[in-house]
C-alpha cells in the first residue's frame, strides 16, 4: 500500500533529480599572451537549444592553445604554446561539475618548444605531447590526482621535406590508438606520421612501432588525425597540401587508402587546413580550413569501406577555425574562430550531415581549442 509524500518529500524528490540531471559543459582553450590573464573558459552547454553560459575563467597558463580531457572527465590537460624559447610547457587543472570550478593543479615542461597538442590513454594514465617548434614528443605519467610526473621520455627529430615550411620536424598531434596500445603523431615537417607502441612497464615507454612511420604525400603537412568509432579506418588532414587521406588500420599499421580535397578550388601553396573529427554515430567526417577558406567541409562516410564523399561546406562565419567540436548528442558543431575571436554554434542534421546557423556566438580573446562532455 503507497503512502501519500508530503510536498516537502515531493519536492526534495525533485530537487534530486534535478541535481542529478545531465548538464554538458565546453571548455575553451586561447591564447592569452599572458599567463596572469584569463586563458581556459568554462561555458555550459545547452544540448537542447546549443546556447552557450559562462560560468568562469582560469588564468595562470601561458597561451593554453589546445585542451583534452581524462576518461573519466575529472581533469583537463593543456599545453602552453608559448612562443618563447624554452618556455614549452604542459598543465592540469581538476574540474569540480558539482561547484562547476577549475582548479590549477601543477605544470611540467614539455621537453621542446612550443606544444601543440596534447592526447590521454584511454585508462587515463599516460599523457603524449607534441612539441611543434621543437619537432619533437614526449610522453608523461598521470598520477590519479590528475597531476602530471615529468616526461619518461622526450624523442627529438631532425627531419625535413619538400618545402621552406618544411626545413625541420614539427609534430602537430598526439593521438592514441582506439585501444591505447599505440601513438602517433603527424609530423608536418617531414611528410610522416610517427608512429610508437605503448610499454607501460619499460622506463621508455614509447617504442617505434613496425614500421616507425607512414609517408605522406610531399609537400603536404600531415596535421590531425582522427580514428573511427567502429571501423578499422584512421582519418588524417593535411595541412599544407588541403586533402584528407584516409587509411586503414591494422595493429599499428596505417595503410592509405583514398585522399580527398579539404580545399577551395583557387590553387595555394598551402591551403591552411586545420581540423578534423568525426559525427558521435560514425556517418560523417568534418574538417576545418583556415583563411583564406574559413570553411567547414562535410563528408559522407561509407558504412563498410570507410572512404568519403563530399556532400557540403559551410563558411564558420569567422576567421580562422583552428579547431571546432561536435557535442555528444550529434547536434551541434561548435567552431573556435581565433583570429576573429568567437565561437559560433551551428546545428547539425544528423540525416545529411549538414549544418545551419543558429545565431548563437560567443566572443572571446583568441579562442583556440574546444571540448565538450556532459556530466550527470
Amino acid at each position: 500500500m503507497f503512502r501519500k509524500l508530503s510536498f516537502v518529500a515531493v519536492l526534495a524528490l525533485f530537487s534530486g533529480l534535478v541535481a542529478h540531471a545531465q548538464q554538458s559543459y565546453l571548455f575553451v582553450g586561447s591564447y592569452n599572451r599572458d599567463k596572469e590573464k584569463e586563458g581556459v573558459y568554462l561555458f555550459r552547454f545547452n544540448e537542447t537549444s546549443g546556447a552557450l553560459q559562462r560560468v568562469s575563467a582560469t588564468a595562470g597558463i601561458l597561451n593554453p592553445s589546445f585542451l583534452t580531457i581524462s576518461p573519466d572527465g575529472k581533469y583537463i590537460y593543456t599545453c602552453s604554446e608559448a612562443q618563447t624559447p624554452n618556455v614549452g610547457g604542459v598543465s592540469s587543472l581538476a574540474f569540480d561539475s558539482t561547484k562547476e570550478t577549475l582548479t590549477l593543479l601543477g605544470r611540467q615542461d614539455s621537453g621542446g618548444d612550443n606544444p601543440a597538442y596534447v592526447g590521454v590513454d584511454p585508462l587515463g594514465k599516460w599523457l603524449i605531447c607534441a612539441n611543434y617548434s621543437g619537432g619533437s614528443l614526449a610522453i608523461f605519467p598521470l598520477r590519479g590526482d590528475g597531476h602530471i610526473e615529468p616526461a619518461s621520455q622526450v624523442i627529438p627529430f631532425k627531419d625535413s621535406s619538400l618545402t621552406a615550411r618544411q626545413r625541420s620536424s614539427h609534430i602537430h598531434a598526439a593521438v592514441f590508438s582506439p585501444d591505447g596500445k599505440y601513438a602517433f603523431f603527424p609530423d608536418l615537417g617531414a611528410d610522416k606520421i610517427r608512429a610508437y607502441r605503448l610499454q607501460p612497464g619499460n622506463p621508455q615507454p614509447l617504442q617505434p612501432a613496425n614500421p616507425p612511420f607512414t609517408a605522406t604525400i610531399p609537400g603536404s603537412g600531415p596535421r590531425h588525425l582522427t580514428f573511427h568509432q567502429t571501423l578499422p579506418i584512421a582519418y588524417c588532414i593535411e595541412e599544407m597540401g588541403g586533402m584528407v587521406s584516409v587509411y586503414r588500420y591494422h595493429t599499428g599499421k596505417l595503410d592509405r587508402i583514398q585522399r580527398i580535397k579539404a580545399h577551395l578550388d583557387a590553387p595555394a601553396d598551402d591551403y591552411n587546413s586545420a581540423d578534423i573529427h568525426l559525427s558521435p554515430d560514425g556517418r560523417f567526417l568534418y574538417a576545418s580550413t583556415k583563411e583564406e577558406a574559413n570553411t567547414i567541409f562535410i563528408y559522407a562516410i561509407d558504412g563498410k569501406k570507410g572512404t568519403l564523399r563530399e556532400v557540403g561546406r559551410q563558411s564558420t562565419l569567422g576567421k580562422h577555425p583552428r579547431n571546432f567540436a561536435i557535442d555528444p548528442t550529434g547536434k551541434f558543431l561548435l567552431v573556435a574562430n581565433q583570429r576573429s575571436g568567437n565561437i559560433i554554434v551551428f546545428k547539425r542534421n544528423q540525416q545529411n550531415g549538414l549544418l545551419t546557423e543558429t545565431g548563437i556566438e560567443v566572443t572571446l580573446p583568441n579562442p583556440s581549442s574546444l571540448q565538450i562532455r556532459a556530466y550527470h
